[in-house]
């Protein structure tokens, strides 16, 4: 399977916009872990992951397919970043704790990626993936989001997506399943918050690049209107979590 590369083109506003994993999570990992001294932020993106992962292994390896999201990547000062693929690296065999996906375990070629994760993981290591549901806010602002938005991008989205929306209850994981507890994003956002982060989906790029790039700003006005007086909302994003362990400690 090529590398398929949604990303980079608006990797500068992917790093400005995409929401922020909560610590617990990677609290989980590092408990689960059978050490805290390596983990692999695989896909690492702009390097949200990595950040959160530094503050709970002693060096965090990240890298991504796409140079360009690597040049746009948070720097941390024990996260070494690298252009590589998640199916193939050059990290030694058992050599890392754990291995963490964050929002891209559906694009991987699997079987390949799976077989990397079992060659880097030292025995009893885990692998976590992570990726978000839908958000969630009050007031009857959702019903009006998903007629105006949504509605528009059904069509736009890859087939890969689908996976994820399914909570990876379809996808592969031959992995000895950790039992883990329920994690969730809280953000508190204005409304050119909420915008720039829907303007970095892959459905949304896709639908634009087609319908144009104002297809979307008479919705965007209505939902402006809908915000009402207040500055802020909160939005909850439930997020689908798996984690596994390989062989034995």
């Amino acid at each position: 399977m090529a590398f398929a590369d949604h990303f980079s083109e608006k990797s500068d506003a992917y790093a400005r916009s995409r929401p922020t994993y909560p610590d617990a999570l990677y609290a989980f990992i590092a408990g689960a872990a059978p050490g805290t001294g390596r983990v692999w932020d695989c896909a690492t993106g702009n390097g949200q992951a990595a950040a959160g992962l530094a503050r709970h292994f002693a060096a965090v390896e990240a890298t991504d397919a796409s140079a360009e999201q690597i040049r746009n990547a948070a720097a941390a000062s024990n996260v070494r970043y690298s252009v590589q693929p998640a199916e193939r690296t050059d990290f030694a065999d058992g050599s890392f704790d754990a291995v963490c996906v964050a929002q891209a375990l559906h694009w991987f070629d699997l079987d390949r990626f799976y077989a990397e994760v079992r060659r880097v993981l030292r025995p009893g290591g885990v692998l976590a993936a992570w990726g978000y549901d839908w958000m969630r806010t009050a007031r009857g602002f959702d019903a009006l989001f998903t007629e105006g938005i949504l509605a528009k991008l059904k069509d736009s989205w890859p087939a890969q997506n689908r996976l994820l929306w399914n909570g990876y209850r379809t996808i592969a994981f031959p992995f000895e399943r950790i039992e883990a507890p329920r994690f969730e994003m809280r953000l508190d956002w204005t409304f050119e918050q909420l915008e720039g982060y829907v303007r970095t989906w892959t459905g949304t790029r896709r639908y634009l690049e087609r319908e144009g790039e104002h297809a979307l700003d008479a919705d965007w006005q209505a939902l402006r209107r809908a915000w009402g007086g207040d500055s802020r909302r909160e939005f909850v994003v439930p997020l689908h979590f798996l984690c596994g362990r390989h062989g034995s400690g």
